[in-house]
């Protein structure tokens, strides 16, 4: 890849000031397949100085131009998107046409959202004799994940572009290549110069360079909630916004009523999709007491059906996880769980038996969990459900709120009754029975899941700074 070794800054591929490479590690043969250019404080600093010399012309230019350079990305996008999808599959592991479909895919269905909700957006509105305005929030620095990364950089830039501001993207250093693509389709859609624009590097280094910045007006990021404290951290000397989409332990909540063997079949495969690398998976099923059994026998029986392998396999089910570390984490929280007394009814440690390389992990189930266990309050990030037992709904739902997370929840069963307890649980989406995917819906969570909301006009007003323009309409 030409432009692995260079940052994208003011419209240019440059040469990064510092002098040291990352490799970057493909998870299914541990082997590094490429590298990229590590940047420092000084290169995040150039970065915020195009942005910074941008914003004036780009916050104000004609909204008719912006939607026009959205439409234009979502076209390169779907152009690029077999190769953006191949890219992140080697990266971090996920299936290729999983990884085509679902990753790569998810970014181009952004910028559809955000052109959408753009062309109905009211920028300017009255209220009595005051002029109320939404202007571009400014520069902004987006910090975003390896687990998702096209579709955590695409709901943050869409809307950003689209708000009128500038930016600076540190994507994760762990899966960066699919950002350099990013970067080169946003270039040939002709986005002006300094107003996005690309630096690789650590969160200590590049990261907290952004964050402290005091031309930065606000910060984006997703990731892991001890990193977003940092990122708060950083930030708060300058008083910048600092928007956070952080960790998650979301309940399923099965009810009575819920057609038993589909809506626990349905929760594991949710769990464990993407190998259980998603902030909002829900990891906690909770099960009334008395079909305990019903629900591990079952719940085994998914996990032990699932096709674990190398991404580019046409029967595999789940890649690897992303790294080592990963990997090793995860063993270690099974480790706890069986040491806590937790029933072991899939998986375990180790990998699969027939894969000798790769950090690849056994879908494992844990039945008879309770809510006080390590595997039940700590965000795990991997194929990892545990089933816990209720009695009254009530108890169903002051175990899923039991949790310093309140990113998601999930409740299954009859709608009516699943309608009733959605406004009881503490989290920022509630998804009941087989409900799809909204990418217009709100994004974002409650408690240590983190603050502001993604997707669709959530986005625009995220990326906006609200203006009172009193007597406007006075004479």
């Amino acid at each position: 890849m030409k432009n692995a070794h260079h940052f994208y800054i003011d419209g240019a591929w440059v040469a990064p000031l510092g002098g040291s490479a990352l490799d970057v590690i493909d998870p299914a043969t541990e082997q590094p397949f490429a590298s990229i250019a590590l940047g420092t404080a000084a290169d995040a600093r150039r970065a915020v100085a195009a942005a910074r010399k941008a914003f004036p012309a780009f916050s104000q230019s004609p909204r008719a131009d912006r939607l026009a350079l959205l439409e234009r990305i979502a076209e390169i996008l779907k152009r690029r998107n077999d190769e953006i999808g191949d890219i992140i599959s080697r990266e971090m592991g996920a299936p290729r046409q999983m990884a085509r479909e679902e990753q790569a895919g998810s970014g181009r269905y952004h910028f559809r959202e955000t052109i959408r909700a753009f062309r109905d957006f009211s920028f300017e509105y009255m209220q009595g004799s005051t002029r109320i305005v939404h202007e571009a929030a400014g520069v902004v620095a987006m910090i975003t994940p390896w687990n998702w990364p096209l579709n955590q950089i695409a709901c943050k830039v869409a809307p950003a572009l689209a708000t009128g501001c500038t930016m600076v993207l540190k994507p994760s250093e762990i899966a960066p290549l699919n950002a350099v693509i990013f970067a080169e389709v946003l270039e040939e859609a002709g986005v002006p110069p300094g107003v996005f624009n690309l630096v690789h590097g650590d969160g200590p280094t590049v990261g907290a360079a952004l964050s402290s910045d005091p031309d930065v007006d606000m910060v984006s990021f997703t990731g892991s909630t001890r990193a977003g404290i940092a990122v708060a951290h950083a930030a708060a000397p300058t008083v910048k916004r600092v928007h956070q989409e952080l960790g998650g332990k979301s309940p399923n909540i099965v009810l009575r009523s819920a057609p038993f063997e589909e809506a626990v079949r349905a929760g594991v495969l949710k769990c464990f999709d993407n190998s259980g690398q998603s902030c909002n998976a829900p990891t906690r099923m909770l099960v009334p007491q008395e079909r305990m059994d019903d629900a591990v026998r079952i719940a085994a029986a998914a996990a032990d059906a699932l096709r674990v392998g190398p991404p580019d396999a046409a029967d595999t089910d789940l890649g690897p996880v992303v790294s080592r570390a990963q990997f090793d984490r995860i063993q270690a929280l099974i480790a706890r769980g069986i040491e806590e007394g937790a029933e072991l009814a899939a998986g375990g440690p180790g990998r699969p038996v027939h894969l000798n390389a790769g950090y690849y992990v056994r879908p494992t189930v844990f039945g008879r969990v309770t809510n006080d266990m390590t595997i039940a309050r700590e965000e795990i990030f991997g194929p990892v459900l545990s089933i816990i037992g209720y009695g009254a709904t009530e108890e169903a739902v002051a175990i899923a709120n039991d949790t310093p997370y309140g990113l998601a929840a999930y409740v299954q069963g009859a709608q009516e009754e699943a309608r009733s307890l959605a406004p009881l649980l503490r989290a920022g989406v509630v998804r009941l029975n087989a409900s799809a995917w909204d990418g217009a819906a709100p994004f974002g969570g409650y408690k240590q899941s983190g603050n502001g909301r993604e997707y669709g006009r959530f986005g625009l007003h995220e990326f906006s700074e609200i203006k009172a323009v009193v007597g406007f309409d006075e004479a």
